[in-house]
């Protein structure tokens, strides 16, 4: 499926509140403060920065996004099939590990 309609298709799923909070989420953004509706608001408006194509069993992306004005970077996963969004986990970026445009990770 081409990227565009692969963004839009996850849209679509997460606007129809068709998203699986993964356990590990749930408990990581608990800890970080950060709540369902920031989260949303990344995948619906926020920027893909990274691809994971051949992550399984669906394949992901990361996304960065500004809820409230607060940096937030969004892992999700998409099953085309069943038009469903698995919530991976959710943080702010650090910078020890993104140039500050928070899009490019840090080379090691």
């Amino acid at each position: 499926m081409p990227s565009r309609l692969y963004l839009e298709a996850m849209r679509f799923a997460v606007r129809r509140a068709r998203i699986e909070w993964q356990r590990h989420a749930l408990e990581r953004m608990a800890e970080r403060g950060i709540f369902r509706d920031e989260v949303k608001q990344v995948l619906l408006r926020g920027e893909r920065i990274e691809d994971y194509a051949e992550d399984q069993p669906f394949p992901g992306a990361l996304f960065l996004g500004r809820p409230k004005g607060r940096a937030l970077h969004v892992v999700a996963a998409f099953n085309a099939e069943r038009i469903m969004v698995f919530i991976i986990t959710a943080y702010e970026p650090e910078l020890a590990h993104f140039e500050p445009d928070l899009r490019t990770r840090r080379k090691k």
